[in-house]
């Protein structure tokens, strides 16, 4: 007798807008989520984050605490929690905000992973998307163990470059997310080579706290009518991976420097082979990397490769270039607190100026850190060592003199 297995994600749907909810159940893969495990109410946040914060969101939150512990209950080995969010919109910056403080006040010793969507500038839909976004970075900042950053208009020009899709829909951006997480977390949903995880990654790619904001490449990307005349191998995975036009995340290398990455492979492949490939580039372009921080990648293989191509591998890497895209949103969120505009939308909801004022010193704060860790060339143990020991030397051979 033949046993049919039906698989259910282990996920929470949760938002402040019935309507998005009714599109996921009514789509094509609306069967595949537990009607139990959505909960929506109410009629958005307006695009609003003290909305989302501080009054729906506090309406709402206690039922959604609720359905992720009940999750938590369920598995055998809780490993943390992965995050998919907007800081753009009210909800998802907002109300994302208000579910990762409590997910970090309530399971502190847990990975807490985000896939977060920075508004950008050319791409923007939202007047108050640089409020929503600063005022969310900020939490992500103190809440979240890892957050992977992309945006709407880099993804939107690998739909185009890359892909050929001449109008690329949201469908399309959404696929190439879902792409980065499937890639992240392919070695431990399958069997592999060399295993990571959401821990493993946290630990080898955040040099300190705060420094924890990842952008992630995926390869190889092409359109239907070039794939038989694309050969893929792991020489032009791991070229491609530093390629620019595969980030997810507008930013220019040349700006910044890598002070780590991690490159997780999937298909079947010599772990040798993707060593020499990646020594090879630290080698070739090593003012990319940041010099204090020996063995940067840090490289993982997952032996089942995804559907329709022998092998792919997916990039995250905590590049200091990243200061540019914050910048960015920081330089059109004072522009606008210059002179107090929409300000009243956001104390309507309970939230103080106060708030704008810290969020921005906070942002500001990680921008210079990473300018910090980017100029600092380091200075290895061993030669600090050696002039001390010269230093000793010369002092004894004075005294020596002087005897």
């Amino acid at each position: 007798m033949k046993i049919e297995k039906h698989y259910s994600p282990r996920c929470a749907c949760l938002d402040l807008d019935q309507g998005v909810s009714s599109t996921v159940q009514s789509g094509p893969y609306g069967h595949l989520i537990n009607s139990n495990n959505i909960l929506a109410t109410g009629k958005g946040t307006g695009n609003n984050w003290a909305k989302g914060y501080y009054t729906d969101g506090q309406q709402e939150l206690q039922p959604c605490l609720d359905l992720i512990r009940r999750h938590c209950e369920a598995a055998d080995c809780l490993q943390g929690f992965q995050v998919s969010q907007s800081l753009g919109g009210g909800t998802g910056s907002g109300f994302g905000s208000l579910i990762l403080q409590k997910l970090y006040e309530e399971y502190p010793d847990r990975i807490v992973s985000t896939y977060s969507v920075i508004p950008s500038v050319t791409a923007s839909t939202v007047v108050v998307e640089p409020y929503n976004c600063v005022l969310g970075v900020n939490i992500l900042m103190e809440s979240a163990s890892e957050a992977i950053c992309m945006d709407n208009e880099a993804m939107n020009d690998i739909c185009l470059k890359n892909l050929k899709i001449s109008f690329p829909s949201i469908r399309d951006v959404n696929h190439l997310i879902c792409s980065v997480m499937a890639g992240i977390t392919a070695c431990f949903r399958f069997p592999g080579q060399l295993n990571t995880d959401l821990r493993k990654i946290m630990t080898n790619m955040v040099p300190f706290p705060r420094l924890s904001f990842f952008t992630p490449s995926l390869v190889p990307l092409m359109s239907r009518g070039s794939k038989p005349y694309y050969k893929i191998s792991v020489p032009s995975l791991v070229q491609n991976m530093f390629d620019p036009n595969y980030s997810m995340c507008h930013l220019d290398p040349k700006q910044g420097k890598i002070l780590t990455a991690a490159a997780i492979f999937r298909g079947r492949m010599s772990p040798r082979k993707i060593d020499q490939e990646l020594l090879a580039v630290q080698d070739k372009h090593s003012s990319w990397f940041a010099e204090w921080v020996p063995n940067n990648i840090k490289n993982a293989i997952c032996d089942i490769p995804p559907r329709g191509t022998k092998m792919s591998a997916t990039f995250i890497c905590n590049n200091t270039a990243i200061t540019e895209t914050f910048r960015k949103q920081v330089g059109r969120f004072r522009s606008m607190l210059k002179k107090k505009a929409f300000i009243h939308w956001y104390t309507g909801e309970g939230m103080e100026e106060k708030e704008f004022i810290d969020a921005e010193t906070n942002v500001v704060d990680l921008i210079s850190q990473y300018v910090q860790y980017q100029d600092d060339k380091g200075q290895s143990t061993i030669e600090i060592g050696e002039e001390n020991e010269h230093e000793n030397g010369k002092e004894e051979a004075d005294d020596d003199d002087d005897d």
